[in-house]
């Protein structure tokens, strides 16, 4: 391999990756339930533009296309999630057989074209009916969950998938229950907490559902953001802790540690009594897996701030005294975003010294943002290329990185942002439909074929 394209072991996976409500649109099809999505989605000035995942990327009616485009990009792996209201349109009961149809469908067609199946199950598509009910705030969500992930599982065992659990808890609790960006737009303390901590449990109980013909391979995803103090001060140094364990320890700590930071009760006693939390919950959150899987995408170089509710009986889960600072004199993306690969290689290196026991891991999502419909996305290619580079330079310094998911295949809905925002080797016109591979797909299929791994 040259220093462009530094080497990979033998057997090393390449993929893309989607999530189920930004592509698949036909959301009033075939039985599939509303998803607490396609609620805030209506939501006056909840999503830029107005716009909405009805239609999306069309890919329920357009997936044999769809994956003639990851053929054609030379990828071994696709990660996809399943939607939760299209299986169980309430969240609870018998699973919709048009739905779990659907599913087939498109593994048989992946089968057919030597692409393995990462299957996501949880991808923050809330069947809105859970949510009526409390949804991630309340336990009942967890078991609802657990039941959910055996249907999935005994319907689409055959196909031999890579299971994960869970897409970022985090995004699924904090941004969505504390920050209200997300659905269903909560701005809550102990809500929010308590939605981390049942989406963990949710997580647990699912593992043995996942295991019950034995050989499976299950994982969890989790997005992580490396928290840099944004100067010296030990006051800057401190907010980068909080900002760390608000998004990365409080998850990884209970997955691979067996227990919640120390520090959790200093950060949000204020807020919640923990009395979510039960005996034996970390044993079910803690259970060994076959491999983990990393989302990342930039560095948050944090600095302290003033609190933004001066009453702590009041402060949201999100609210811990910190601001974002972007770094002067560096690459930003097209949304604002720092671009630096070293985060991903400090993120992987850092793990692996942290949790001796680490499994496999997989970095299942890595992408470039920008608005426009350039297809000339040079920006993205630089970016992929740091970021293999920085997931290379993590094997050689002995991490078991295994494969790399580039997000995302499809230009798609990107959540709150709506389709402003673009990450997608594959250009999409959403008046036509019509999909055009952009500069960064011709680049990712080669730097794939140069590396001889997939």
């Amino acid at each position: 391999m040259t220093e462009d394209h530094p080497a990979f072991p033998p057997g090393f996976v390449w993929g893309t990756a989607t999530s189920a409500y930004q592509i698949e649109g036909a959301v009033h099809e075939n039985g599939r339930g509303p998803s607490i999505w396609d609620t805030f989605c209506r939501v006056p000035g909840a999503v830029a533009g107005g716009d909405t995942g009805d239609v999306a990327c069309d890919h329920y009616h357009r997936f044999q296309e769809d994956l003639r485009l990851l053929a054609g990009l030379g990828v071994g792996a696709y990660r996809f999630s399943v939607a939760w209201p299209r299986v169980q349109p309430d969240g609870r009961g018998e699973p919709n057989a048009a739905g779990l149809d659907f599913y087939k469908r498109l593994l048989d067609s992946m089968r057919d074209l030597g692409i393995t199946p990462f299957v996501t199950l949880y991808h923050w598509d809330l069947p809105q009916a859970l949510e009526d009910r409390g949804g991630w705030r309340v336990r009942d969500t967890a078991e609802r969950f657990a039941d959910y992930a055996g249907i999935v599982h005994d319907a689409l065992a055959g196909w031999e998938p890579y299971w994960i659990t869970l897409n970022e808890p985090y995004c699924s609790s904090i941004t969505s229950y504390a920050e209200g960006r997300h659905a269903p737009g909560a701005k809550e303390g102990h809500g929010a907490l308590a939605a981390a901590h049942h989406l963990l449990l949710g997580h647990g109980l699912a593992v043995p559902r996942l295991r019950t013909r034995g050989g499976e391979r299950v994982g969890i995803t989790l997005n992580m953001s490396p928290a840099v103090p944004a100067s010296g001060s030990p006051q800057d140094a401190a907010a980068a802790r909080r900002q760390d364990l608000l998004v990365n320890r409080q998850f990884t700590e209970p997955v691979f540690g067996g227990a919640y930071p120390r520090d959790m009760e200093e950060t949000f006693g204020a807020i919640t009594d923990f009395s979510f939390r039960r005996d034996g919950d970390l044993e079910l959150i803690g259970a060994p897996l076959d491999f983990f899987g990393l989302n990342y995408y930039y560095r948050i170089h944090a600095a302290d701030a003033p609190y933004a509710e001066p009453d702590p009986a009041r402060r949201t889960a999100f609210d811990i005294g910190v601001r974002h600072v972007t770094p002067e004199g560096g690459v930003i993306s097209g949304l604002g975003w720092p671009v630096e690969p070293e985060g991903l290689r400090q993120t992987l290196t850092g793990l692996a010294a942290r949790h001796p026991g680490l499994p496999p891991v997989y970095v299942t999502e890595n992408g470039y943002g920008e608005h426009g419909d350039d297809l000339d996305d040079q920006g993205r290619v630089s970016y992929l290329r740091g970021h293999i580079a920085a997931v290379a330079e993590a094997v050689a310094a002995g991490v078991d990185v295994r494969g790399y998911f580039c997000w995302s295949l499809l230009d798609n809905f990107e959540w709150a942002r709506g389709y402003a925002a673009r990450f997608g080797l594959v250009h999409v016109d959403y008046e036509t439909q019509a999909r055009t591979p952009k500069a960064s797909y011709h680049w990712l299929r080669d730097r794939i074929a140069a590396s001889g791994t997939a």
